[in-house]
Formats: C-alpha cells, structure tokens, sequence
C-alpha cells in the first residue's frame, strides 16, 4: 500500500495497525510518500524505515515499528511513486485539512495554485488530488482496477470530499472517460481516527535511547488511547483491518462528527484561549479550573446536542474519557501545535456547531470564544511566523470586523447572522 504525509501521526496510529497487521500475516506494508518535504526519507531511510513508538501513560512503553518500506519523497522520485501506485491495493492520506486543496463549499478548489499546476502539469503533480487522479489513469490506461483510497484526515465526510475531489479533477483535465471510471469504479470510504500525537523533540529522542538502546532519528510518541474507525467498504482488505482492532461501520459520519466538533473543537478551544492565559500544553490548560470547566461545559451543554443519536456512541461516556485524555500529564501535547492552520481547522470544528446551534436557536456565546480566541492569537503573532495557507490574507489584521471580511473562513450566511456577531464581539472584549 502507499501513504501520503507520513508525519507523526501517521507513525503513531496507522503505520500502527498495518504493524499489528504485518505481525499477523497479512502483507500490508507501506511506501510512505511524502508530497515535498525529505525530512522523513532523511531520517528513516538510513535506519530501514525502523523507528520507535513511544506510549505515553503512567507505565510509557516502547515498540519498534516496522509496516514502513521505501520511504519516498514525491517531488525527487516521482516515477518511483507512480510505480508503486501501479501496485498498490490500498492508498491512505494523511495530509492534513489544507492538503486537500478545497474551497469553503467542500468542493475541489479550481482556482488552488497547486491544482493549476497539477492541471497544466498532470504528469509531475504536487497536490495528493494530482497524484491521485494520476496514478488512477494510469491503472485505467494499463486496465488494470482501481486502488482503495481511504483518507484519514480531521474532514467530515473525508472519503466522500476526496472522490469528488479527484472527479472533478479528471473532469476539469477533460478526460470525461477517466472521471466516469473513478467515479464508477473507484471506492473512496470515510474514516475517522484519534490518538493524541505530541511532536518529537529531542528529549523524546533522549528518552527513547535511554530506555532502548537505540538512537533514533526521528522516534514519534502517542497516548494510549488509539481508534480507527472505517466505513465498511474495503472489500477484501477488511479481516486483516478488523483482527487488528480498526472499527468497520456502516456510516461513519456520527464518529467522525463526534471527534471533530469534542475532540477536535475542545482542543483548538484549549490552544486558543490556553495560550492567552499563558499556558504551554494540553494538560497544563486541563489543570486551569475555569478554562477546564469551561471547556467540559461547551461539550456537554453546546456541542453534544448537536450530535446525532446512535447506538454505537455513548456521547456522554465519550465526553468523559476526551477529558481524561486532555489531563494526562504524561502527554505533553503543545498548544501552540495545535493552534497552527486555524483557518482550516475553524471551519469544521467550530463554524459547523455553530450553525446547528443556531439553527436550533441554542445560545452561541461559548462556541464564539475560540474564534474570537483564534482572532487574539493571531493578533499576538503580528510581525512573527504564522503556519496557516491563509496567512497572508489575515497578516496584519486587528478586531473582529476585520476578520468577519475573510469569506474563506467565515461563511458569510454566518456573518450576517446578528446573534453569532454579537458573541464573538462580546467574547473578543471579554479576552
């Protein structure tokens, strides 16, 4: 099989799985690609694609990880890519929400300079939405049947905005045949995935060599806790994903909702409003009694009731093992991490509650705070770094109606809405 974007937590959770699976007996090892960066093929490469995962709880554990094969950098061996796409029976992505190259709508984004260049430039892509629709033609062309492509990225409906996606890009290449096959024969399935994922530093490094022996390059840590939850449509590929622990469903449309309006929307709440008080991770934020009151009350009182009932989740349950999670103090999870790419995280963990909300006529007033939270930080950052593919479109801008201006995060449906204003303005004077 071939990922794209073996980060950290790709490492930590799916390289996992395919792990527990090789050991198993089923041949699922990975080419991972990474679409521009060598830093992962640098480091692992030298060290056969080896590495240790290092689990953080009360007693850490150690295990070296061996599901990566053929670490490869898309922009220096392209053709090598492309071969093992010839082969693969199974893609995954990690690539982010940015790396989709989507517009607020969901749909593909003509006007994306990466999708301009892979348009003109189709053999030599550099987006995943390239490379994919790429690699499918020249199954198509050599007859043989589509890869799975199963992306396991923060987007709700992720496999269904993916496959229409990479449709739409054959369609605007004008190779209507080849839009009809991926369309027609293509399975593109949603899932949804959670492990908090720490980034590397070199105390882990330090630590991992102490307890293993081993000098690691690039060693990844996670908690304990890990889920995958994958909706059933992987064909033959489903006993080994199911004896190694991947929940199969039907629809996973409410797990996904779920992780991505608590899990997800209470960790940009704690990053945001964490870091104007002055805190440095997760759990030091857990550890300030009002923001984490705050938070377990905006997850019970204004994001759950706009979750849909389901007998495979005890919200309620689920909810108390999230806040679990955010208070151990062995993950030391950086708020600044998480703040990163506010622009496209915003949107589907907060903006999306916030619309049901209203539309429920429920109050709003605490789902403003990260956004009008998210408008401090940036403020704060005037003059430094901002890691965001909207930066420049909000470098410099100070209040709230200055930031309302960006339709690319704020939908304007929700702008004009007089309530939702009055709550971030209220929420912003209030920081």
């Amino acid at each position: 099989m071939v990922h794209f974007g073996p980060g950290a937590f790709h490492r930590a959770h799916q390289a996992w799985y395919f792990d527990e699976m090789l050991g198993a007996g089923h041949d699922l090892a990975v080419a991972p690609v990474a679409l521009r960066s060598g830093g992962v093929r640098a480091a692992l490469a030298p060290q056969d694609g080896l590495y240790v995962l290092a689990t953080r709880e009360a007693q850490p554990s150690y295990r070296v990880i061996g599901s990566l094969k053929a670490v490869l950098t898309a922009s220096e061996t392209p053709e090598a890519v492309f071969a093992h796409l010839m082969t693969a029976r199974l893609v995954t992505a990690t690539v982010t929400e940015k790396g989709y190259c989507l517009a607020p709508s969901g749909d593909l984004d003509l006007a994306h300079p990466d999708i301009i260049h892979d348009l003109a430039r189709p053999a030599v892509p550099v987006s995943l939405i390239g490379w994919l629709a790429e690699g499918l033609s020249r199954r198509r062309v050599a007859g043989l049947a589509p890869f799975v492509t199963l992306s396991c990225d923060n987007l709700s409906d992720n496999g269904g905005k993916l496959g229409r996606a990479v449709v739409t890009f054959a369609r605007a290449l004008g190779d209507e045949a080849l839009a009809d096959w991926i369309k027609g024969e293509a399975v593109f399935p949603s899932s949804m995935v959670d492990s908090i994922t720490p980034a590397t530093d070199d105390l882990l490094r330090a630590e991992v060599e102490a307890a293993t022996g081993l000098t690691d390059a690039w060693p990844v840590q996670r908690e304990g806790f890990i889920q995958w939850v994958v909706e059933d449509r992987l064909g033959d590929l489903s006993p080994a994903f199911a004896a190694a622990g991947v929940t199969l469903a039907a629809d996973v449309a409410a797990f996904e909702r779920a992780k991505l309006r608590l899990l997800n929307g209470a960790h940009s709440t704690l990053a945001y409003a964490g870091l104007l008080k002055g805190h440095e991770t997760v759990s030091q934020a857990m550890a300030d009694p009002d923001l984490a009151a705050f938070v377990e009350a905006m997850m019970v009182e204004d994001i759950a009731p706009t979750l849909k009932p389901t007998p495979d989740l005890d919200v309620p349950a689920y909810i108390d093992a999230i806040l679990a999670r955010f208070r151990n103090p062995a993950i030391v999870h950086k708020l600044s991490q998480i703040a990163w790419d506010g622009s496209q995280k915003l949107p589907v963990r907060i903006l999306e509650t916030t619309a049901d909300a209203l539309a429920a006529g429920r109050s709003v007033a605490r789902l403003a705070v990260p956004v009008a939270a998210w408008m401090k930080f940036i403020e704060s950052r005037d003059g430094q770094e901002i890691v965001d593919p909207l930066a420049a479109q909000f470098a410099g801008r100070r209040g709230v109606e200055a930031f309302l201006a960006l339709p690319a995060i704020f939908p304007p449906v929700l702008v004009r809405n007089a309530i939702w204003r009055d709550a971030v303005e209220a929420a912003y004077t209030s920081l």
